[in-house]
């Protein structure tokens, strides 16, 4: 499978934009500065409200609409082995934005297992990338169903490195001191594989003092390239009314209203961050 991902990534988004399956949402974005780290702040076009509008109503007539159960086969890429499938973000703000569903439903604040991990590598081993997981509601997550998330490593605003730069290399975990929210930076060792995710992600919680096998896990992001994992405990989803998911600790902020953009400005991105984080 992995070997043609991309292949039946493309194939897919190809014959699911030309059916309206898959409907991109359109944004324009703005740079935000914030003592010594770039933020990319987005919003949406009035048109792609209209569009969301009309989705959020239909949903809001079945409160257990699950779009994940099962996952609409003109989005959906193909199996990630035994419990998992690559389905396309039906509203994709990043090209090529795969979701890493379980084939059967599990609680998104359920932990996460090997199984779990071994699929988000299948993706990550050959095509490198971001990988990510909003741990429930008060973390950023839209969905109840189980789903990791994975985007390609070509955005400048959407990867690790800005904050992982100058970080030590040895495999213990680590704190960024310019970062002002609780997290745990734990390098992937010895070879990157759903195991590597799994004891990062396991090393990580345990300094963080949070018990990565609690069901239900307390609310928490993590993001993941093939050099690095972060864990951040959450407290809430939003603050003054901008929600905030696992790519905000990469750099990628959301906002649905233009003039939200200068609430970012005023209240800081790592200021907004911390408030929806824990402050160190």
């Amino acid at each position: 499978m992995t070997d043609d991902l991309l292949h039946r990534i493309d194939d897919t988004l190809r014959r699911a934009t030309d059916s309206g399956a898959l409907q991109p949402i359109r944004t324009e974005q703005t740079h935000v500065h914030d003592r010594g780290f770039d933020f990319t702040v987005r919003w949406v076009s009035s048109l792609a409200l209209k569009d969301a509008a009309r989705v959020n109503e239909a949903v809001r007539r079945d409160p257990n609409f699950n779009p994940f159960l099962p996952p609409d086969p003109q989005l959906t890429v193909g199996p990630l082995g035994e419990r998992h499938l690559a389905v396309l973000n039906k509203f994709p703000v990043i090209e090529r934005h795969l979701l890493i569903v379980t084939r059967t439903f599990e609680e998104q604040c359920a932990p996460l297992t090997l199984a779990d991990f071994d699929a988000l590598a299948m993706v990550m081993r050959d095509h490198g990338g971001l990988g990510f997981y909003n741990g429930g509601p008060d973390a950023g997550a839209s969905q109840r169903h189980k789903h990791l998330q994975w985007i390609p490593g070509n955005g400048a605003a959407t990867k690790l490195a800005p904050f992982t730069r100058g970080l030590a290399s040895g495999p213990w975990p680590i704190v960024h001191p310019a970062l002002p929210w609780r997290h745990c930076f734990v390098r992937i060792q010895p070879h990157f594989g759903g195991g590597a995710l799994l004891s990062a992600f396991e090393a990580g919680c345990r300094a963080l003092g949070v018990d990565s096998a609690t069901d239900p896990m307390p609310p928490y992001n993590f993001l993941a390239t093939l050099d690095w994992m972060v864990v951040i405990p959450r407290s809430c989803e939003r603050h003054h009314d901008i929600s905030v998911n696992a790519l905000g600790f990469a750099g990628s902020l959301f906002v649905r209203h233009p003039e939200q953009i200068d609430t970012v400005r005023d209240i800081g991105p790592l200021r907004l961050l911390t408030a929806v984080a824990q402050p160190a």
